[in-house]
């Protein structure tokens, strides 16, 4: 098969794979996904999200498009034929947990440079509540490396995905967009105690946009600082206006 025909091939396996995707989640939840027209549609971005469980990675890639999202997957997942095959269609950076991995940082930083969507959920791990969890500061890592914008892009209802399903009921999945901002250093390297700040000022302005019952650790609000954070002209900080 030439090289030329082998990306056709890709494409099309890409498209049926993406298209089945999305029309499942469709079926199984009701989407409201109206707020992702506010997600730019060209140049690079940092989307931060939370993270609930297996859905959102799928439901948020796929109703992304055209715009091309990549995420990161851990890397023990590549084991299991059909997230292989999965993560292959749609170019998931492997990730190994528990360490500094420079190789999964490089591939993020390359998505960027393209002018791509990186889609990162700072919390790590799944929280099946919902709720938001402490954040790990990798996230502020790669905003400083890279001077890419972030937007909160963040969800509920689909911790009750499960319950629902067994009762054959399909999940209201919510998704809220929240404004750009950008991570700045003031010309000071940052060493990690100062980049788990930053991510405590980005997981701020995620809570801020949940309803309070989602917002777990990053509850109080009033607690919430933007030393770090700058807002472009025209936008404004997600905490002046939260959801309640």
């Amino acid at each position: 098969m030439t090289t030329e025909r082998a990306k056709k091939s890709k494409t099309l396996t890409f498209r049926v794979v993406t298209g089945t995707i999305k029309w499942l989640t469709r079926v199984l939840c009701r989407v409201h996904d109206a707020q992702l027209e506010k997600v730019p549609w060209k140049g690079p971005l940092i989307v931060i999200t939370n993270h609930i469980n297996f859905m959102e990675a799928p439901l948020l890639g796929t109703h992304l498009l055209p715009r091309p999202a990549f995420g990161l997957a851990k890397a023990e997942s590549w084991d299991n034929p059909f997230l292989r095959f999965l993560w292959g269609q749609w170019e998931a950076i492997p990730v190994k947990r528990g360490e500094a991995d420079t190789s999964a940082l490089r591939q993020c930083l390359e998505v960027l440079e393209r002018g791509d969507i990186m889609m990162i959920a700072p919390e790590g791990t799944r929280s099946g509540h919902g709720r938001l969890q402490r954040a790990e500061a990798g996230v502020a890592f790669l905003a400083l490396r890279s001077g890419a914008p972030m937007i909160p892009v963040v969800h509920h209802g689909g911790e009750a995905f499960w319950d629902n399903f067994r009762r054959l009921r399909r999940t209201d999945f919510s998704i809220i967009v929240g404004n750009q901002f950008y991570l700045d250093d003031g010309g000071v390297r940052a060493d990690q105690s100062t980049r788990q700040i930053m991510t405590t000022e980005i997981m701020y302005q995620m809570a801020a946009l949940l309803p309070e019952q989602y917002r777990g650790v990053y509850s109080d609000l009033s607690a919430a600082t933007e030393r770090y954070l700058r807002f472009p002209p025209g936008s404004q900080s997600n905490l002046s206006q939260p959801t309640t």
